[in-house]
């Protein structure tokens, strides 16, 4: 279902927002969405040629950056200047099975995935504080927080710490008038979720455990983060959202 700018009446006029992983996927759809919101958008993304396509799209700053490398993530954050709104989005899967999981696959994804948002956000949420800032940060995290996945185990690892992080981020900003909450999706129909999910026997299993009956498309998770950035959501923090059509309870 395609959201549009004017169903859910979000104006971020005059408002600077940063968007990791926006090259592809969820973050292009966010920062796309967020731009017809008025933002300011600047987009990161390790790939020069996908900031490229996007800055010729919506006409935002982009910043290319390698963000799994601390130096590099906190480099970028201070390069984007006065940030009001906040999305760690990007984030990498390797799948290896328990015994098959690399130290190297280990830190790779927990460095990208859950590392690099704590060195960004302590460098935007500094300049809040400092500017007086009434912020946002979302953090795009899955619903693999919270259900067992296998081949997962530093993804899901990764992102059940990302949870616990914005929980943590969440209560000591909080008196700074800083909000930080995170999204849980399902299965999203990125171009790699399309690849991943398109085989009947592997991707009707999963959606029969979804009430919904049908996979989140990238416009799902980025209307949600887009009402979470915003102030309509003023009384929301620390949340764990899921977006996943029902499939924990089901």
């Amino acid at each position: 279902m395609k959201v549009e700018a004017s169903t859910l009446q979000i104006d971020f006029k005059n408002r600077r927002a940063l968007v990791t992983g926006a090259g592809k996927g969820i973050g292009r759809d966010i920062a796309m969405m967020l731009h017809r919101f008025n933002a300011q958008v600047v987009g990161v993304s390790r790939t020069e040629a996908d900031l490229k396509s996007l800055q010729e799209q919506i006409g935002c700053e982009t910043i290319v950056a390698d963000i799994g490398d601390a130096d590099e993530a906190k480099r970028m954050a201070e390069q984007a200047g006065e940030v009001d709104l906040l999305v760690n989005n990007a984030a990498i899967t390797i799948l290896q099975s328990f015994f098959e999981t690399t130290v190297q696959a280990w830190d790779t994804q927990l460095n990208v995935n859950l590392r690099s948002v704590l060195v960004i956000s302590q460098v935007i949420a500094a300049q809040m504080v400092q500017r007086k800032v009434p912020g946002s940060i979302v953090n795009v995290s899955s619903m693999a927080a919270f259900q067992a996945l296998p081949d997962h185990a530093a993804y899901c690892a990764s992102k059940a710490g990302l949870d616990q992080l914005t929980a943590v981020m969440a209560v000591e900003l909080g008196q700074y008038g800083i909000r930080v909450n995170c999204v849980n999706p399902t299965v999203v129909l990125t171009e790699m979720g399309k690849r991943a999910w398109s085989n009947p026997a592997k991707g009707d299993p999963m959606l029969k455990r979804i009430p919904l009956r049908r996979f989140a498309e990238c416009e799902d998770v980025a209307s949600v983060v887009c009402y979470l950035l915003s102030d309509g959501a003023a009384m929301l923090n620390a949340l764990s959202l899921r977006i996943d059509g029902g499939f924990l309870v089901s």
